[in-house]
């Protein structure tokens, strides 16, 4: 066998392998596709009919400080003088610190008021009346309280993504069947293995609904607590600063930004909850 029949095999191998997984997955990859760039058409051809005073995609693209915030999102000049990328990161610490806090104490005190009626009750009233106060209306009063931007930003994301995972959590736990809760006391099993065995498993998928909410909702609330917190970096206050400077296209592209982070966080909770959560109990 000769090096040019090996090769035309195996550009032969390659180009059926490329044709089996297109026909596979062409399904699942043309429609966004096709959305996204239908998204974009009808953008560009608003902008270009004065409708709108928004720049179109191809002027977005054109703009040199704009592309210029496209191919270098790793560039640091100190201060709140930073690329899309370290922006963009900035926001996701403080999302990870307030997230965290928010999935420890929402989920303890779910499981906790779950497994007593009474306090149940008594606490139901307050959760949902705090969970319908709006992120921006806290930004003051984490300010005033805590004096201090970060922390006030972590404060903020913690009170608006505390409450989903605690209302599904204490969800969760209500709907234990009675017959496994019925098993744990003719086998006594003690709280610890209960917890383990039962309460943990069965209530799961409503604790992973939850956070899944809730990933949302503190990546929301971070962009509108820096939008009103000045001089920090992230990208909430790039827009604000963007927005005082009149660099519309400079806006436009962070939108972008926080639509693809949003994106990708949603995406890895729920690849996250398929891998956890048993099938059946989805």
């Amino acid at each position: 066998m000769t090096v040019n029949t090996i090769n035309r095999n195996s550009r032969a191998s390659s180009t059926n392998a490329i044709q089996a997984f297109w026909k596979k997955q062409s399904k699942d990859i043309l429609p966004p596709v096709l959305g996204v760039l239908g998204f974009l058409t009808v953008w560009q051809i608003f902008s270009w009919s004065g409708l709108t005073r928004l720049p179109g995609p191809l002027s977005v693209w054109t703009d040199q400080r704009t592309r210029e915030l496209l191919l270098y999102p790793f560039y640091d000049k100190g201060g709140i003088d930073k690329g899309l990328f370290w922006q963009t990161m900035a926001s996701l610490g403080r999302v990870a610190q307030g997230y965290s806090l928010a999935a420890i104490v929402g989920i303890a005190t779910g499981i906790f008021v779950g497994t007593n009626p009474l306090i149940n009750k008594a606490l139901d009233p307050v959760f949902q009346f705090l969970r319908m106060v709006a992120p921006l209306a806290w930004v003051p009063i984490a300010l005033v309280a805590l004096q201090q931007n970060q922390p006030a930003a972590i404060f903020v994301i913690f009170i608006t993504s505390v409450w989903p995972i605690l209302i599904n959590t204490t969800e969760g736990v209500k709907q234990i069947p009675d017959d496994y809760n019925n098993v744990a006391k003719v086998l006594q099993l003690s709280r610890k293995e209960y917890y383990l065995n039962i309460l943990f498993p069965s209530a799961l998928p409503y604790i992973f609904t939850g956070l899944k909410i809730a990933i949302g909702l503190a990546w929301l609330a971070i962009i509108a607590a820096e939008i009103v917190m000045s001089g920090i970096v992230g990208i909430g206050f790039f827009i604000w600063d963007a927005y005082q400077q009149n660099y519309v296209s400079e806006i436009i592209l962070a939108v972008a930004y926080i639509g693809a982070v949003g994106l990708l966080l949603d995406r890895a909770m729920g690849y996250l909850q398929s891998r956890i959560v048993p099938q059946e109990k989805k």
